[in-house]
Protein backbone atom coordinates (compact mmCIF):
# COMPACT_ATOMS: atom_id res chain seq x y z
CA UNK A 1 0.00 0.00 0.00
CA UNK A 2 1.41 3.48 -0.77
CA UNK A 3 -1.77 5.31 1.36
CA UNK A 4 -1.53 5.64 5.22
CA UNK A 5 -3.99 3.94 7.00
CA UNK A 6 -6.28 5.30 9.81
CA UNK A 7 -8.08 3.76 12.65
CA UNK A 8 -8.97 3.86 16.11
CA UNK A 9 -12.18 6.23 15.64
CA UNK A 10 -15.39 5.50 17.05
CA UNK A 11 -18.16 6.84 19.46
CA UNK A 12 -16.79 7.84 22.98
CA UNK A 13 -18.92 10.06 25.51
CA UNK A 14 -18.26 13.69 26.37
CA UNK A 15 -14.79 13.74 28.58
CA UNK A 16 -13.90 10.39 27.27
CA UNK A 17 -10.64 8.90 25.30
CA UNK A 18 -9.71 7.86 21.97
CA UNK A 19 -5.93 7.08 20.62
CA UNK A 20 -5.96 7.61 16.74
CA UNK A 21 -3.27 5.09 14.54
CA UNK A 22 -1.69 6.26 11.59
CA UNK A 23 0.03 3.33 9.93
CA UNK A 24 2.56 4.79 6.61
CA UNK A 25 3.96 2.83 3.96
CA UNK A 26 7.52 2.50 2.13
CA UNK A 27 11.06 4.21 3.88
CA UNK A 28 10.63 5.91 6.84
CA UNK A 29 13.92 7.57 6.08
CA UNK A 30 11.50 9.45 3.33
CA UNK A 31 9.21 10.42 6.03
CA UNK A 32 9.78 13.96 7.23
CA UNK A 33 7.04 14.69 8.73
CA UNK A 34 3.42 13.43 10.04
CA UNK A 35 0.29 15.37 10.81
CA UNK A 36 -3.46 14.91 11.93
CA UNK A 37 -6.26 16.95 10.40
CA UNK A 38 -9.79 16.78 10.99
CA UNK A 39 -12.82 18.34 8.81
CA UNK A 40 -15.81 18.45 10.37
CA UNK A 41 -19.70 18.77 9.11
CA UNK A 42 -19.64 22.05 7.24
CA UNK A 43 -16.55 23.15 7.90
CA UNK A 44 -12.82 23.26 6.88
CA UNK A 45 -10.25 20.66 6.87
CA UNK A 46 -7.99 21.93 10.00
CA UNK A 47 -4.65 21.09 11.71
CA UNK A 48 -4.80 18.90 15.09
CA UNK A 49 -1.23 18.39 15.39
CA UNK A 50 2.28 17.18 13.68
CA UNK A 51 5.40 15.57 14.52
CA UNK A 52 8.77 16.33 13.03
CA UNK A 53 11.08 12.43 12.22
CA UNK A 54 12.96 14.49 15.53
CA UNK A 55 9.80 14.44 17.29
CA UNK A 56 9.25 17.74 17.64
CA UNK A 57 5.83 18.30 17.97
CA UNK A 58 3.03 21.09 17.59
CA UNK A 59 -0.21 21.77 18.32
CA UNK A 60 -3.26 23.75 17.10
CA UNK A 61 -5.10 26.11 20.21
CA UNK A 62 -8.07 24.01 20.56
CA UNK A 63 -6.29 20.56 21.52
CA UNK A 64 -3.36 21.91 23.43
CA UNK A 65 -3.19 19.90 26.76
CA UNK A 66 -5.87 17.41 25.90
CA UNK A 67 -4.39 15.48 23.07
CA UNK A 68 -0.60 14.14 22.17
CA UNK A 69 1.00 13.32 18.91
CA UNK A 70 3.40 10.76 18.89
CA UNK A 71 5.33 9.06 16.50
CA UNK A 72 6.91 5.30 16.04
CA UNK A 73 9.39 5.29 13.54
CA UNK A 74 10.15 1.26 14.44
CA UNK A 75 6.36 0.88 13.64
CA UNK A 76 6.17 3.68 11.27
CA UNK A 77 2.98 4.68 12.63
CA UNK A 78 1.91 7.96 14.06
CA UNK A 79 -0.63 8.30 17.27
CA UNK A 80 -2.97 10.98 18.28
CA UNK A 81 -4.16 9.97 22.16
CA UNK A 82 -7.36 12.77 22.53
CA UNK A 83 -8.46 12.90 26.07
CA UNK A 84 -11.04 15.11 27.30
CA UNK A 85 -12.99 15.12 24.40
CA UNK A 86 -15.43 17.27 23.52
CA UNK A 87 -18.58 17.24 21.10
CA UNK A 88 -16.58 19.96 18.82
CA UNK A 89 -14.24 17.77 18.89
CA UNK A 90 -16.25 15.74 16.42
CA UNK A 91 -14.74 15.31 12.99
CA UNK A 92 -13.08 13.19 10.19
CA UNK A 93 -10.07 13.03 11.46
CA UNK A 94 -6.87 12.42 8.52
CA UNK A 95 -3.27 11.22 8.79
CA UNK A 96 -0.66 13.48 6.55
CA UNK A 97 2.19 11.95 5.86
CA UNK A 98 5.02 14.06 4.03
CA UNK A 99 7.20 11.17 2.02
CA UNK A 100 10.21 13.40 0.39
CA UNK A 101 9.98 11.49 -2.59
CA UNK A 102 6.27 10.94 -3.07
CA UNK A 103 5.07 14.17 -1.66
CA UNK A 104 2.26 14.91 0.36
CA UNK A 105 -0.22 11.33 0.95
CA UNK A 106 -3.61 11.63 2.94
CA UNK A 107 -5.11 9.00 4.76
CA UNK A 108 -9.21 7.92 4.35
CA UNK A 109 -9.91 9.62 7.32
CA UNK A 110 -11.47 7.85 11.06
CA UNK A 111 -14.45 8.72 12.07
CA UNK A 112 -14.66 10.64 16.09
CA UNK A 113 -17.92 11.22 17.25
CA UNK A 114 -18.58 12.43 20.78
CA UNK A 115 -21.81 12.66 22.45
CA UNK A 116 -22.62 15.32 24.95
Amino acid sequence: QVQPVESGGGLVQAGGSLRLSCAASGSISRINFMAWYRQAPGKQREAVAGITSNGNTNYADFVKGRFTISRDNAKNTVYLQMNSLEPEDTAVYFCNVLDLVLGTLWGQGTQVTVSS
